[in-house]
């Protein structure tokens, strides 16, 4: 059958606007394995899981682990929020998504951490890690330390940022087990992965997270993720009525689905919470070997700090004070003196015949008592350099008098005159000790919250024995009290620091519960 000029023009037609459509339309992600999580953040305690040990491509949600050594190094001294960080090339060549960093350019720490939690800018975590550790790949080596002391047992890190690498791999229990830390042991900077805008230095960014923490309630973290090997992934967490539950996702094929998708399982985990559960914080990491790695070309000014206790602390052997010849003497002679003396005052007259068996009684204590002086003399006057006497081990037999010409006798009971003398009570009244039953409150602990004015006391207790269960680490040494005024009943946590205040309150205002700073004026007119 033989076409006519016009069908063929009619086909080739169809078939170019077939190719047009086919080239032109919206690009879609190729579906990613799919893979899930949800747990209760206070006990571990898994609610959902799906494919969850399964080893896929995290994308972005490894800056997690960038932050979290970048927090853990903060607290270990290596590095200072305000240290200026140079960038390297390398950070700099960093594809999308970025904060627009130029090599050479000089910037503090705390803001590349900023544009890496909000922004997820890749040339910001490179420039983490090189800061940290002196390369990327040294960081790379220190992360898959961490992540194995947290017990991520089937993830392995190459690279800082998270781009698709060979062998760069985790899995969503792991990803949530990491998320959880997070927020247990940096909780001081957890606030940064709900934050909308950030200033990141350079410029204002915007959290690539915005859409879920302004859609579901409750959310206030915690990364996202995407590459074309891994799909939409996203690990977030959410509290609610004292209930926290993080939930992992790997594999959505859209920020929309990927959205749905957390929602949906956010839902399920706190169906499935109990509403009451103990806090069972997750234990610091443990390293074996960490501080015994070489330092790395470009680590100057790592300091590390080592805390250590001295095992045995034996006191010191005195050094023996030779003396003079002419000071021995002074004091022989003043020791014969005292000896003199004190016989003559004990002793009776000298009616006895010069010669005798036997001394009087009278005469032996007076001596015994006159060489106990004498003793007595010699112990407090420093002793004179001399050759050690050898002591003879207990139960060995004595040496021959020959071998050993000084003896050392034991020494004698000090006469009781002078015990007795030693003994006298002291005229002079000694002060009773003074008993303290509270504790003072200076060192500048007059600052408190406000956390709710109330319509009863009763109301005004219970939301103050929530949100101290609620923000357990920074109010656990503040004292709970109610005020009434006419208002209503003030709802305040007392006895607190400045600084601890205003880490109380930013904290409990990134959850959503209501905070006020008071100062020491406004304390006192509490009481």
């Amino acid at each position: 059958m033989q076409l006519r000029p016009w069908q063929c023009a009619r086909i080739g037609l169809f078939l170019a606007v077939i190719i047009c459509v086919v080239q032109f339309a919206p690009s879609r992600a190729q579906a990613a394995p799919y893979a899930a999580m949800v747990m209760d953040a206070r006990t571990g305690e898994v609610l959902h899981s799906r494919n969850a040990d399964t080893q896929l491509h995290p994308a972005s949600l490894t800056k997690m682990m960038t932050l979290y050594i970048a927090f853990e190094a903060i607290k270990r001294g290596e590095i200072s929020p305000d240290t200026v960080v140079t960038i390297t090339s390398k950070a700099a060549a960093e594809p999308p998504s970025k904060l627009g960093l130029r090599a050479g350019q000089k910037i503090k720490f705390r803001y590349l951490i900023r544009a890496a939690a909000v922004k997820s800018a890749n040339d910001a975590a490179t420039a983490i890690g090189i800061a940290i550790s002196g390369s990327e790949a040294a960081f790379a080596r220190r992360m898959n330390r961490t992540a194995k002391a947290l017990g991520m047992t089937r993830t392995q890190f190459k690279n800082a940022h998270g781009l698709t690498e060979n062998g760069h791999l985790s899995t969503a229990r792991d990803m949530t087990t990491l998320g959880r830390h997070l927020f247990f042991d940096h909780p001081q900077y957890y606030n940064l992965f709900s934050r909308i805008t950030t200033d990141a230095g350079v410029r204002a960014v915007s959290n690539t997270n915005r859409r879920f923490l302004n859609s579901y309630k409750g959310a206030d973290g915690i990364k996202t993720g995407y590459t074309r090997a891994a799909g939409f992934n996203l690990v977030a967490s959410a509290e609610r009525g004292g209930e926290r539950i993080i939930t992992t996702v790997f594999g959505g094929q859209s920020t929309a689905s990927r959205n749905a998708k957390v929602a949906e399982l956010m839902d399920l985990g706190f169906r499935r919470a109990p509403s009451r559960a103990p806090i069972r914080k997750p234990a610091l990491p443990v390293y074996a070997n960490v501080d015994a790695e070489p330092a790395q070309p470009g680590a100057a000014g790592k300091t590390i700090r080592l805390v250590g206790a001295v095992k045995l602390s034996p006191r010191p052997t005195p050094r023996p004070i030779a003396q003079e010849p002419a000071a021995q003497a002074q004091l022989a002679a003043l020791t014969e003196s005292i000896k003199d003396a004190v016989i003559t005052a004990i002793a009776e007259p000298e009616d006895e015949p010069s010669v005798v068996a036997e001394a009087a009684p009278e005469s032996q204590a007076a001596t015994k008592t006159a060489e106990s002086v004498a003793e007595i003399v010699m112990a407090a006057a420093p002793a004179p350099a001399a050759k050690p006497i050898a002591q003879p081990l207990v139960g060995t037999t004595a040496a021959p008098a020959s071998a050993a010409p000084e003896t050392v006798a034991a020494p004698r009971s000090r006469p009781a005159a002078i015990v007795l003398t030693s003994l006298q009570p002291q005229t002079e009244t000694v002060a009773e000790p003074e008993v303290v039953t509270r504790m003072s409150t200076s060192g500048g602990r007059h600052w408190a919250i406000n956390v709710g004015v109330l319509g009863s006391r009763y109301q005004a207790e219970r939301v103050l024995l929530k949100t101290a269960l609620k923000e357990i680490d920074t109010l656990d040494e503040a004292l709970r009290k109610v005020v009434r005024q006419s208002n209503g009943w003030h709802a305040n946590f007392v006895g607190m620091s400045e600084a601890q205040a205003d880490l109380a309150c930013r904290r409990l205002n990134a959850r959503n519960t209501r905070c006020k700073v008071l100062g020491p004026a406004k304390v006192a007119d509490l009481n």
